[in-house]
């Protein structure tokens, strides 16, 4: 791989860092750190001049919106929710696939339809407000960041909007899944000046990772 100019590529913790470095391998990129147990912010790669930062999902945006980071890897959720201006998005990944949907307390979903004001726990707010906004709900939207199983069970919320992978944590606290949102999954993002400053760079790496993608769905 031809890389003419510094690059950052920002990459997001947990699942989708672990299905992200297989990927990243393939087409010559692996970071001269051990991830799991380096405490370094930003690491060096086997790719000269090509350098990584391990970010909160959350962040990757904001990292490669402002130019911090050339390219990241993030999920489609998280791009629903920050609006991802100044991003390019490539090229879908196909990794990490999940679900955004709303749920709730199994065999009420008839209740949510009736009501014209409904309470939502959920940490995608932007993305719960058009949802219900389109079915002409007024939603009071109740943020919260872990365990939104809990708020209908306790009474804070009548539905969530989360992801749900296979709906097993949903099933074994009395919820089910309801209304899909949007499918998921971890997309390549590109700051858009550095598509025209680094083109040479940013090009290669895109194609590399379209290329492997390619053949992993042919394999």
């Amino acid at each position: 791989m031809n890389i003419q100019h510094d690059i950052t590529i920002a990459l997001t913790k947990g699942r989708i860092l672990k299905e992200t470095l297989p990927l990243l391998s393939r087409v010559g990129i692996e970071p001269c750190e051990d991830l799991s147990v380096s405490r370094k912010l930003v690491v060096a790669t086997t790719v000269p001049r090509l350098n990584l930062v391990i970010l909160r999902g959350s962040d990757v945006p904001t990292y490669v919106q402002y130019g911090s980071a050339d390219l990241g890897i993030a999920g489609k959720d998280v791009l629903l929710e920050s609006g991802a201006a100044g991003i390019y998005e490539p090229l879908d990944l196909g990794i990490a696939r999940c679900r955004l949907m709303t749920a709730g307390p199994q065999g009420t979903d008839s209740e949510v339809e009736l009501k014209r004001r409904v309470r939502v726990a959920t940490k995608f707010v932007n993305v719960a407000r058009a949802h219900y906004a389109k079915k002409g709900l007024h939603a009071d939207l109740i943020k919260l960041y872990g365990s939104m199983e809990l708020a209908p069970l306790m009474g804070l919320a009548d539905e969530i909007v989360d992801i749900v992978d296979t709906g097993k944590t949903l099933a074994e606290n009395g919820m089910a899944p309801r209304e899909l949102i949007a499918d998921i999954s971890s997309r390549l993002i590109v700051n858009k000046a550095a598509m025209r400053t680094r083109h040479a760079s940013v090009r290669a790496i895109i194609d590399a990772l379209k290329s492997a993608v390619t053949q992993q769905v042919a394999a």
